[in-house]
């Protein structure tokens, strides 16, 4: 499965684009921040996900398939697929994330 769309989102990416875009596919949008170094390991939600960067880089893994993810990425995590993100950025990375 394709969970990545490169440059999905013109960059410096626009917060209301993005909430907006991800409106009308029925998903909600709010911003994160992580230090460098911070990770999140094996998650599983209920619903679909989508994750976009803003600012830095991250290191995604969706069911054993990692991703590196940079401003303007879109990546799908589909319901029930079991994901960790690290912040690979040398500084802080901010994100946005939302479910449907």
């Amino acid at each position: 499965m394709k969970y990545c769309t490169p440059k999905k989102f013109a960059v410096p990416l626009n917060h209301e684009e993005v909430s907006r875009s991800w409106g009308e596919r029925g998903y909600s949008c709010d911003r994160f921040v992580d230090p460098p170094g911070r990770e999140w390991n094996d998650f599983v939600h209920s619903t679909n996900e989508l994750v976009t960067v803003v600012e830095g880089k991250l290191r995604m893994t969706i069911e054993g398939e990692e991703i590196i993810a940079e401003p303007g990425d879109e990546v799908f995590i589909p319901k029930e697929a079991c994901h960790s993100v690290i912040n690979i950025h040398h500084a802080t990375t901010t994100w946005l994330y939302g479910y449907d």
